[in-house]
């Protein structure tokens, strides 16, 4: 029963992408342990190509965050781009995928995760994307959205 459950979990999210790590600032200083920072990731929408996101997000230091088992913050900023030329399927155009998980990332040991979501505007032909977190329990209000109208690639 535990290997069916470890596949239909890998397979519920080979679609979703792990980010590049861009750069990273320091928000406090530690003397002996890591600094807290903030992370800038990007990261290509799996299903959409030539939609790239760039994700900054909030990442303890300390003993705990250097031995990963801190829960960090829930403070994100989200900022979506077309790099090049967007041609939507079908089912997207529909708004069959709308709340797609196109990014996932765990932000505590336990059942704390960082997620953007993409839907679509059908009236306005733009992808847009929202960041926030969740907890088994209770997830928070913090959140962060992004939109990438569709226009003509050159």
């Amino acid at each position: 029963m535990k290997n069916i459950l470890a596949i239909l979990i890998c397979i519920s999210l080979s679609s979703i992408v792990v980010a590049e790590e861009i750069g990273t600032v320091s928000t406090t200083f530690k003397l002996l342990t890591a600094n807290d920072k903030i992370v800038i990731e990007a990261f290509d929408d799996p299903k959409i190509p030539g939609a790239t996101c760039y994700l900054s997000r909030a990442k303890k230091g300390g003993i705990s965050g250097a031995l990963g088992v801190a829960e960090d913050t829930s403070d994100a900023s989200l900022a979506c781009r077309q790099v090049g030329p967007i041609n939507l399927s079908d089912d997207i155009r529909e708004g069959k995928r709308d709340g797609d998980k196109v990014f996932r990332k765990s932000i505590s040991l336990l059942f704390k995760t960082m997620q953007v979501v993409r839907y679509y505007d059908k009236k306005r032909n733009t992808l847009v994307y929202l960041t926030y977190s969740d907890k088994l329990v209770d997830g928070s209000p913090k959140n962060s959205v992004s939109a990438i109208p569709i226009m003509p690639w050159r």
